[in-house]
């Protein structure tokens, strides 16, 4: 058996054992023995025929609905913003795709970082296939399917579920706390009356100060373990891990108010004033998409919140053209990142073979 380092964890990147640092995964590369017992939250070895044809069915046939409705997304509105798109340059448009990408690219390690923190450290292009492919369920209508996807995924790589849930939903608090502060940094001195309407936002943020505390997280997960009768975390979540995921998010939030500020460049508005308030209108419609759960991946509230938020610097017709092609932009980032994460996985394995 592979000699595990200090931190728990074998070369390959996976946990070294049962206990606090998660579970060893199977197959090749796996720090397990062959012919040893898995252990909790972990696949056996042999996996019956049927079964492995079933679970291979099932993961293409989600993949190739999320893929579905994530073309979608795209294609549907190409009506609408083909005229804005006339305005804006190549360059322009992949400056702002490479910028989504970047945002995107924070998000997963604000993930990663979690999910090390609460003992199940990843390699990053196994992270890179959890996280992006399973994001794409957010396409799908109903809002279980990124979790769902990431908790099967996970267990390919020894992760239980319960923690890759609790990874998983750790994230949306600490986006919704940071795209916040954003929203204050930015909107109250540019955009003034155009946002007030948005401003019962700001009770949240008391609210999720106090909630983010390691000692209050911890609490309620247990709790939620233990309604669901489901065992506590093995490894808790430190002030390390909020930290770390809480920088990863403000660098997300940089991306995307950069993707935002290039697309408003090329519509017209041009200075300081039109950049900040790029950084702070993509903000504020994630955190108002994301109160209003019914919409898938907040279609519609979001575009809403950011034509009030470009309001002093576009007018009516232009700011709802920067929403519609920000929203197309991070749906094909979407796309870019599942299909180059999947490919870099899959090449990764072929080689490890």
């Amino acid at each position: 058996m592979k000699r595990a380092d200090e931190s728990g964890v074998t070369e390959n990147g996976a946990a070294s054992g049962p206990g606090e640092h998660g579970v060893p995964r199977s197959g090749p590369g796996s720090s397990r023995e062959p012919g040893q017992s898995p252990g909790l939250g972990e696949t056996s070895a042999v996996v019956p025929p049927g079964k492995s044809v079933l679970k291979k069915v099932v993961r293409f046939g989600f993949l190739a609905v999320a893929l579905g409705f994530g073309v979608w997304a795209v294609v549907s509105q190409w009506d609408a913003i083909s005229a804005a798109l006339a305005r804006l340059s190549w360059p322009l448009l992949g400056s702002s795709l490479v910028a989504v990408v970047g945002a995107l690219l924070a998000g997963m390690l604000m993930w990663r970082a979690l999910l090390a923190d609460l003992g199940s450290p990843l390699r990053l292009a196994d992270a890179a296939r959890i996280f992006f492919i399973g994001q794409l369920g957010k396409y799908i209508p109903g809002s279980v399917w990124p979790v769902l996807a990431q908790m099967e995924m996970g267990r390919d790589h020894g992760i239980p579920r319960a923690r890759s849930a609790a990874a998983f939903f750790l994230t949306y608090p600490i986006y919704l706390a940071t795209g916040l502060l954003v929203a204050v940094a930015t909107l109250p001195a540019f955009a003034g009356d155009s946002v007030a309407g948005y401003a019962w936002l700001l009770l949240l943020l008391p609210v999720l100060a106090v909630g983010l505390h390691p000692k209050i997280v911890n609490g309620v997960l247990n709790l939620g373990f233990r309604l669901l009768r489901r065992p506590p975390l093995e490894r808790p979540l430190t002030a390390r891990g909020v930290l770390t995921s809480t920088g990863w998010a403000f660098a997300g939030w940089a991306a995307y108010g950069a993707q935002l500020a290039v697309i408003v460049h090329g519509l017209g508005a041009t200075g300081p004033r039109a950049v900040v308030l790029s950084f702070g209108a993509f903000a504020l419609a994630w955190c108002l998409g994301f109160v209003f759960v019914l919409a898938p991946a907040g279609a519609g509230v979001r575009e809403v919140a950011m034509v009030a938020a470009l309001a002093p610097v576009l007018d009516q017709g232009s700011a709802i053209a920067a929403a519609l092609v920000s929203r197309v932009v991070v749906s094909v980032g979407d796309l870019i990142c599942a299909a180059f994460a999947g490919w870099r996985a899959r090449k990764t394995e072929k080689t490890v073979e």
